[in-house]
């Protein structure tokens, strides 16, 4: 076995894609996602998962940002993105266009993300790396999901617990 490169691997892509379509429409939400390498990653992420779109607010970079776009490797001019000052507020217009808001937090209510019964169109919530997603943020929101943890640590970092949530509700 060895590793598809060039037009090889285009064609599978392509090929996979045409073949397998994503089960919903996936969006996400980054409640003041502070570091720039989370946010960058979360963009890379957000392409290759097809995204759309990845709203960031509150004190979360924006393109433009040095570490950020490093990080994307030029994913930010790929990924319909847009900027909302006000959390609470994005969500309001995400639930206007037809998306269920689900946060990545723990909460009395959440369960875990493979058991959510996701709708046609869903956004991901991603709270602050150390704060998580805020009380006015979660009570806008329709439900939460967590990420069981086996191990001592209690939290996967931002970017890895969205791309397992994202992945899952592709494919669920």
């Amino acid at each position: 076995m060895k590793p598809l490169i060039g037009t090889p691997l285009k064609r599978f892509l392509r090929d996979y894609r045409k073949d397998n379509p994503p089960a919903r429409q996936v969006a996400a939400l980054l409640q003041s996602v502070e570091f720039p390498v989370n946010v960058g990653s979360i963009f890379r992420m957000a392409e290759a998962a097809g995204i759309a779109p990845l709203v960031l607010s509150g004190i979360t970079p924006q393109p433009g940002q040095p570490t950020l776009d490093k990080v994307a490797r030029h994913k930010t001019e790929r990924v319909d993105w847009r900027y909302e000052a006000d959390a609470v507020a994005a969500i309001r217009g995400l639930h206007d266009e037809g998306f269920q808001v689900i946060a990545l937090e723990i909460t009395h209510e959440s369960v875990p993300y493979h058991t959510y019964s996701y709708g046609d169109k869903v956004c991901f919530v991603a709270g602050h790396e150390d704060h998580g997603v805020t009380k006015a943020t979660l009570a806008a929101c329709d439900g939460a999901v967590f990420i069981p943890m086996y191990g001592k640590g209690r939290s996967l970092n931002v970017h890895v617990a969205l791309s397992i949530a994202v992945y899952h509700a592709l494919h669920a």
